[in-house]
């Protein structure tokens, strides 16, 4: 069956009274609903549609183009994607905002309404996810054929409500009503194999091949969404897979009554795709997470191979054609996978596999914390994924005869640098596979990439010379400006032009308007617009009200010891407590903590609850709310973010040094005018660098003091030495913040007088003293709005174009 016409005929338009009339028969025909039953999410999903009418057209188009033209490819594999809301997004990129609002109003609607309605897409947790959509949003606004690859989950990470200032997980139902963006491919599918076993055979030329049999098999099911470009006519593709069984149903099983039975092996199936990164401190919830990273990769190889064969008939040249990216550890299987692919149903040779494989792999490393480097079990590879722990083994062991002949008598070396490690219970250690098994590994930020080298990784670094680089992380203008603060795009757009948008170094241009006293009464305005806009919003959507003419200290970001909200909940008590004592700040607060923990890390969920039991008290203390306010903003997300982030006077990158890769958040806050206060920690560095130390309130130790202080720090003594601390510690630790229960936050802070691993204490007082600068500088507001000026000014550099270009260019081999 083939159709003989042209698919489309012609392009939709982007014009008023097109997209008038296509909500119109969206309405009418996909939700069938007339203008006396149509619901709010009728109406947004007749919007929806009618926007992806536009992209579906240029989608197609573009599909067409790279194929024909044989573009090298990009395949990104990330566990997670934190995308946003797609419906505003789309209409900005395709140029055609403004008309669409103006569509919408003809028919009594407002836009902006509109746009509230949808959810955000629930396909991540944190700085990863949002990362690996700024690449796919960059990599289309430059041109470059790539494709995301991931997994459709069902109810995301959860939704975060907060009862009597606790955390409490709720599944996040953002598929309740569907979406208008995605596109079910029911026909891209792919079979993913678990368990069974290994048996070696003998092929027609009396060679030995391996198969994997009686394994127990799930269904890989494709869902398209479209990754739009800036008015570019380019829309490339996020594939996402979601689980289904091979048999859905057992009607044998059914009518003998064995009804829970009869759909088993559905429940298995799906169990994969239903939530992101479920608790994994029992041996149930890491045989899930491990079922799911081999789930989705084994589905994107499988998919792109096919899709490589299709095209050029050859998988001799698919490393010069394709390049996939790893997105931290949770990939890496795809490189044993990859091996198990050439080798046993492609019959390739070990040396043609491992050449092809390895000329095919990028790794992006995320982390400096050993504890989050992943490792897997033997025995649960064993069970799940036998012929992938085969090959694992094979790699590791003919590296470890290179390894062993470079160095034959350091077992501590090569112990260290082992695939697979040595001992009676051994684990799989992934960043160590991903380093072998991939022709380029870079961290996301000089410091990272610098003690990556050093720390991490130095024999292998050495082993294998340049090797290791660096790509420091950057951030999409067009979400994270242009959108999210239109006020301050269109002050960008007057000043420099539109060009800004694509190229974020115009906006250096703005240097010169740094003493032009009206300019910045300008920008100064604008922050108290997109401030009210926030006030309005968290007392609607929330019910609290907040004062919005005063600094807002914003601090957003998944919650962890080492990012130290704890730090900055000490400084709001100290704030509190001067202010009981008659110290009153030079400038009024409002501090506002954003951020998920993980559901099974309770030292995070303590802190959640500590820094709302504060906020409690502080805003209903009478004389305190003149000069503070605090909120614990519940449900972190994109379009949360979106709000957030324009209105922030302050920006709190306050990590122990040494710790955080990169960030994101920095680069975001900066970009829409928020001053850092921070440590030289991930990409602080190189912000202070851009934006000039002047114009950065740095505290703290750095990574080489606190690796030098770690084995002598004494925290009681810091404790003991420091007026400040000690009022706050004894205040929290004495129920000042709990009166109804004292004792409720010593175990999260009594433990920190013996061992303070993320120096806490150790950086408390030159904390306060920054702060006291930024109290300074805040009360002059030119002044202020100067040096914002030259932070949003200088951030070019930082946008992911910038980035992707750097991948493109040193990585991929791809031209822009």
């Amino acid at each position: 069956m083939k159709v003989r016409a042209a698919v489309p005929e012609a392009a939709l338009g982007l014009d008023r009274a097109s997209f008038r009339d296509s909500v119109i028969q969206h309405l009418a025909h996909t939700r069938v609903r007339d203008q006396y039953r149509a619901t709010p999410t009728d109406i947004m999903h007749a919007v929806g549609r009618a926007a992806r009418d536009r992209l579906a057209d240029r989608w197609l188009e573009c599909s067409r183009r790279q194929w024909d033209a044989g573009k090298k490819r990009v395949y990104y594999l990330s566990m997670e994607y934190l995308p946003g809301r797609l419906l505003r997004d789309g209409l900005a990129n395709l140029g055609m905002l403004d008309e669409a609002r103006a569509g919408v109003a003809e028919l009594g609607l407002d836009l902006d309404e509109v746009l509230e309605v949808e959810p955000d897409p629930g396909l991540g947790n944190g700085g990863l996810g949002r990362l690996a959509s700024c690449f796919l949003d960059s990599m289309a606004t430059l041109g470059i054929a790539g494709t995301g690859y991931g997994i459709r989950y069902d109810y995301g990470i959860f939704r975060q409500d907060l009862v009597e200032g606790q955390q409490v997980e709720e599944p996040d139902s953002w598929l309740a009503h569907g979406t208008p963006f995605g596109v079910h491919r029911s026909e891209t599918h792919y079979r993913v194999k678990y368990g069974g076993r290994v048996e070696p055979r003998a092929d027609a030329a009396g060679g030995t091949f391996y198969a994997w049999v009686d394994t127990q098999d799930v269904i890989a099911e494709a869902h398209d969404v479209p990754v739009p470009g800036y008015r570019n006519d380019v829309v490339n593709t996020l594939r996402l897979w979601w689980a289904r069984p091979v048999v859905a149903f057992d009607l044998a099983k059914f009518n003998a009554g064995d009804h829970p039975g009869s759909v088993a092996q559905r429940n298995v199936a799906e169990h994969i795709t239903r939530v992101l990164y479920p608790n994994d401190t029992g041996p149930a919830g890491k045989e899930l997470r491990l079922r799911q990273e081999y789930f989705f990769v084994s589905a994107s190889l499988q998919d792109a191979i096919q899709r490589h064969l299709s095209r050029w008939g050859t998988l001799d040249d698919f490393a010069d054609r394709n390049v996939f990216q790893l997105n931290d550890t949770h990939p890496a299987l795809a490189i044993a996978e990859m091996m198990r692919i050439l080798l046993d149903e492609h019959r390739f040779t070990w040396e043609r596999s491992w050449s092809l494989t390895k000329r095919s792999f990028a790794y992006t490393n995320h982390t400096l914390l050993p504890e989050a480097l992943e490792v897997w079990p033997v025995y649960m590879l064993d069970r799940l994924l036998p012929r992938q722990l085969d090959i694992i083994r094979e790699i590791d062991r003919r590296v470890g005869v290179e390894i062993a002949a470079l160095y034959p008598s350091d077992d501590v070396r090569q112990a260290k640098m082992a695939i697979v490690e040595r001992g009676p219970q051994p684990n799989v250690r992934m960043a160590n596979l991903s380093v072998v098994g991939s022709f380029s590994v870079n961290g996301v930020s000089a410091l990272h990439s610098q003690l990556l080298r050093e720390r991490m990784f130095p024999e292998l670094d050495a082993f294998f010379p340049g090797r290791f680089r660096n790509e420091t992380n950057g951030v999409t203008p067009r979400r994270w400006i242009e959108q999210c603060n239109p006020e301050l795009a269109a002050l960008f757009t007057e000043k420099v032009g539109p060009g800004w948008v694509t190229n974020l170094g115009a906006l250096h241009a703005l240097e010169a308007l740094a003493d032009d006293g009206a300019f910045l009464d300008r920008l100064w305005a604008i922050k108290r617009s997109n401030k009210q806009r926030l006030v309005r919003h968290l007392e609607r959507d929330v019910g609290i009200s907040l004062p919005a003419d005063r600094l807002f200290d914003i601090q957003i970001k998944r919650i962890h010891e080492y990012k130290r909200q704890l730090l900055n909940v000490f400084h709001v008590v100290h704030r509190y407590l001067r202010i009981q004592a008659g110290e009153l700040p030079r400038a009024p607060r409002t501090v506002l903590f954003g951020g998920k923990a993980a559901s099974a890390y309770e030292t995070a969920k303590r802190i959640i609850h500590l820094a709302g039991s504060v906020a409690s008290v502080v805003n209903e203390d009478t004389k305190a709310r003149e000069h503070l306010a605090v909120m614990f903003v519940p449900n972190y997300r994109v379009s949360l973010a979106e709000k957030l982030i324009p209105a922030a006077d302050l920006s709190e990158q306050i990590s122990t040094a040494g710790y955080e890769a990169s960030g994101t958040g920095n680069m975001k806050f900066s970009m829409n005018g928020a001053l850092t206060i921070g440590t030289l920690d991930g990409a602080n560095v190189e912000i202070r660098q851009a934006v000039g130390a002047e114009n950065f309130f740095l505290f703290g130790l750095t990574a080489e003091e606190v690796l030098a202080r770690s084995s002598t720090y004494v925290p009681r003594e810091v404790y003991e030495s420091s007026a400040a601390l000690k009022a706050v510690v004894d205040a929290i630790l004495g129920g000042t913040f709990s009166p109804d229960e004292p004792g409720r936050f010593r175990p999260l802070v009594e433990p920190l007088l013996e061992r303070d691993k993320y120096f806490v204490f150790a950086d408390f007082d030159a904390y306060v003293a920054a702060q006291e600068s930024v109290d300074a500088l805040y009360a002059t507001p030119r002044a202020w709005s100067r040096v914002a000026l030259l932070n949003l000014a200088r951030m070019g550099r930082f946008s992911s174009d910038e980035t992707i270009r750097g991948y493109a260019r040193e990585i991929w081999g791809v031209p822009i």
